[in-house]
């Protein structure tokens, strides 16, 4: 459970997403709509660590150093200050014609392979939250692709257990947490409900080593944290509505930064960065092994 109430660590952004830690960086947070990728540390501004790329959704670090980050398509990003910091790595790219116009959230599994979901349809900023159905696609480490799960309405959080066997999915606009049964080739199960959130929309999510699963609801003023058999256990109250998206940082991992996006928000809060402190450690996202064609 949580032992603190949240601490504002920085607000007036646009629309916060994809949080992720760095053991040398701190928090790394893209803001969709004013477009870059940040760090934020304490007593610091925040500082821009990858330029320009706007409509990020997911974000997971790479084993050569930058990040993979998700929005028009998958993409392998180096840190501004690392070389060729202005080159983009297409990993998987937007196909129109086959129903995929974007990308959002993404996770990494033990192995380093990326599951991402694609979006049907164009959502930013809660304007529109119903449209075609996306899909759940797999990259695997050699750079090949497959669908592994469809009809995702509105794909949001993704997040595996502690064992790796099975794989949490937010579908937003239906307003439930799927979870799959993964199998040793990455490939999943038709998908179960976990959880449900009448009151709001799932969106990122983030798993503890307990096995629980920390879940932001947009439009709905919280976090939620459920018990690996989705009973509800805690709801934490946050000032701002579009309660975005979440991760576990800090040296013990007991830091859970949740970030938000300004719809509903006043002016001059805008999108916010949390912080609060946890009982039980949160999962370390592994890095993306997933191999990286030449520029």
């Amino acid at each position: 459970m949580s032992t603190s109430t949240p601490e504002l660590l920085s607000s007036r952004h646009g629309l916060l997403e994809g949080p992720v830690w760095h053991p040398e960086r701190g928090l790394l947070v893209a803001d969709a709509t004013v477009g870059g990728v940040w760090s934020f540390r304490p007593g610091a501004a925040p500082a821009l660590q990858v330029a320009n790329r706007r409509g990020i959704g997911g974000m997971a670090l790479h084993e050569n150093g930058g990040l993979v980050v998700s929005g028009r398509n998958v993409a392998f990003k180096p840190f501004l200050d690392q070389p060729d910091a202005d080159r983009t790595i297409v990993l998987l790219p937007n196909d129109p014609a086959n129903g995929v116009v974007g990308f959002n959230d993404l996770v990494t599994d033990a192995a380093g392979r990326i599951y991402v979901g694609s979006l049907g349809f164009r959502a930013m900023d809660g304007e529109n939250l119903t449209g075609p159905a996306g899909f759940l696609h797999l990259i695997d480490l050699d750079g090949s692709s497959r669908i592994v799960a469809r009809d995702v309405q509105l794909t949001n959080g993704l997040g595996f257990s502690p064992d790796g066997t099975r794989l949490y999915h937010s579908d937003s606009s239906r307003h439930i947490v799927k979870i799959y049964d993964v199998g040793d080739d990455g490939s999943l199960s038709p998908p179960a409900v976990f959880a449900e959130t009448p009151s709001g929309h799932p969106d990122g999510l983030a798993v503890a080593e307990d096995g629980c699963v920390w879940l932001a609801v947009a439009f709905g003023h919280n976090v939620c944290r459920f018990a690996p058999d989705g009973r509800e256990l805690e709801r934490i109250a946050f000032p701002v509505p579009m309660v975005t998206s979440l991760c576990f940082g800090g040296d013990d991992m007991r830091d859970l930064y949740v970030v938000s996006g300004s719809r509903g928000a006043p002016p001059e809060v805008g999108a916010c960065v949390y912080k609060l402190r946890t009982d039980i450690a949160g999962l370390v996202r592994p890095v993306s092994r997933v191999r990286l064609p030449p520029p």
